[in-house]
């Protein structure tokens, strides 16, 4: 609840108080270019970052490893791009923030660091060598089949040739 409480009425509320003051400050009409002009200067660096980080991620994988570090980035960038199209100065700085490089990569590395990018180390879990086709034969034997507990169904065998003695039965009277 306190989360959601600061997200959805605290920011916008900060955000409306500061357009108004800019707008006392500097006029309206500029305000609003203003947040326009971020919003379509924000696009346009998000795309290049974005592309950047792709490229990265695609050289890891080519290096058969697991991009854990951009997939972070990128998700910093998405949510970095809903900053920049949110109306307000207060949301565009984070946003900002969240498209330098400088800034993005560092915390990116600390949130895989910290646990949020560790899917590949855990047990159970997909490994690199999984990922990219080069899995290791299963141990023992692998028995195909199918499975249902006596006296449930009965077997697949009696259903068919069932079903096709009664067929030849009527075919016969």
């Amino acid at each position: 609840m306190p989360v959601a409480f600061t997200v959805f009425i605290i920011v916008p509320l900060v955000e409306m108080l500061l357009l108004f003051e800019v707008a006392d400050w500097i006029g309206g009409i500029q305000t609003l270019l203003m947040v326009v002009l971020t919003a379509v200067i924000g696009v346009q660096v998000l795309k290049q970052q974005g592309f950047s980080t792709l490229l990265r991620a695609n050289e890891r994988i080519r290096q058969g490893q697991l991009p854990a570090q951009e997939i972070i980035e990128g998700m910093l960038l998405a949510a970095a791009g809903a900053m920049l199209l949110t109306p307000g100065f207060l949301t565009d700085t984070l946003g900002f923030l969240c498209l330098a490089g400088p800034v993005r990569r560092p915390l990116a590395g600390r949130l895989v660091a910290a646990g949020l990018g560790s899917f590949s180390h855990r047990k159970g879990s997909a490994r690199a060598d999984d990922v990219f086709g080069n899995r290791t034969p299963p141990r023992g034997q692998v028995f195909e089949g199918e499975y249902s507990k006596a006296g449930s169904e009965p077997p697949l065998e009696a259903e068919n040739t069932h079903g096709a003695g009664e067929e030849n039965e009527n075919k016969n009277e």
